[in-house]
């Protein structure tokens, strides 16, 4: 009789299973259904909240739903991401982040409410790109060696800027600084803006910029171009040496990608990538990335994307670590 009551019992377990796995299946096959959220951790109007829009436009012509953009911003990035880790893992909530947000502030700020690594899945990487070291036409500095001769023949006499405290810009002159001994301090602007405008008025001699906000400066000749993070140029100024070519390689560069709840499925997040790797492959796509001075990096699965996340979270980590910076009160 026990024998067979535990039969019956595996049978109605297997049953249950097999169902179970029928409607996974059937809920992936419907995907997407309903409406999709895309979370942007950053403000409208923003590089970043500018590409998830036009990513979201071109999303939802091939998925045949609309995929809204949900803008979240606040905390170096904290609340967007927080809002997307607690979202149902269910392929309609998403995440369109840079890696400043989603890979630097893990390494700046404790006790965060979630962990990347662990809380999101990586579904595709969008757009890549080296930030760019610029000075006042004052400083009698063209290349990265003469720069950091002049700044270490006048310690402390010179300030740099970038567009924030533990902004990308201000963590790769920290890093420069141990590697060279320059004696020289970080002013950490709210906008790239007023950054610019600083650089150009001789406020600050030194600047750390995105790729694309400096560029009419430059064509212009109000301000002087010295290096590149990454390992290539880039497309709108290619006459700008990165700074390895000068001696001093960092080849670790912003990143734009999307992101979903740990538990998505993984035929949704496959999909997703698919779709999206179809979408970089677009000329017109292409045009525009370019025109934002940054570039369509090559094709990567998700699981290639994991990796680079991986990779970036523990080289901003050592990077903050070693230069004791900290966004904590």
């Amino acid at each position: 009789m026990n024998r067979r009551k535990a039969i019956q019992q595996t049978a109605a377990g297997l049953a249950a299973l097999v169902a179970f796995g029928t409607a996974s299946a059937q809920h992936t096959d419907a995907w997407p259904s309903r409406v999709i959220t895309m979370v942007v951790p950053a403000a409208a109007g923003s590089g970043t909240d500018t590409m998830a829009r036009d990513l979201a436009t071109r999303l939802s012509a091939v998925l045949k739903q609309s995929v809204v953009v949900d803008n979240k911003p606040g905390a170096s990035g904290v609340l967007g991401l927080q809002a997307v880790v607690r979202a149902p893992a269910d392929g309609y909530t998403l995440l369109y982040s840079n890696g400043s947000m989603a890979v630097m502030a893990p390494a700046l700020v404790k006790n965060l409410p979630y962990d990347v690594i662990r809380d999101l899945v990586p579904v595709a990487q969008t757009a890549e790109g080296g930030v760019m070291l610029l000075v006042n036409n004052d400083f009698p500095a063209k290349n990265l060696k003469e720069l950091i001769e002049v700044v270490k023949a006048n310690p402390g006499k010179y300030t740099y800027g970038s567009w924030a405290i533990g902004s990308s810009g201000h963590l790769t002159m920290e890093w420069l600084k141990k590697q060279t001994g320059m004696d020289i301090t970080h002013v950490g602007y709210k906008a790239t803006p007023q950054l610019l405008t600083d650089l150009m008025a001789g406020n600050i001699k030194i600047a750390w910029s995105d790729p694309a906000a400096p560029i009419p400066f430059i064509e212009s000749g109000k301000m002087r171009p010295i290096a590149v993070t990454g390992k290539t140029r880039l497309s709108r100024t290619p006459n700008v040496p990165t700074m390895g070519e000068q001696g001093h390689a960092f080849d670790t560069v912003g990143w734009f990608g999307v992101f979903a709840p740990t538990g998505t499925p993984k035929a949704v997040v496959q999909r997703l990538n698919d779709e999206i790797m179809k979408i970089q492959l677009q000329p017109e796509v292409s045009t525009r990335v370019k025109s934002l001075n940054i570039a369509i990096p090559p094709t990567k699965s998700p699981e290639q994307f994991r990796s680079l996340v991986v990779e970036d979270t523990t080289v901003w980590k050592k990077i903050v670590t070693d230069a004791g910076i900290t966004l904590d009160n």
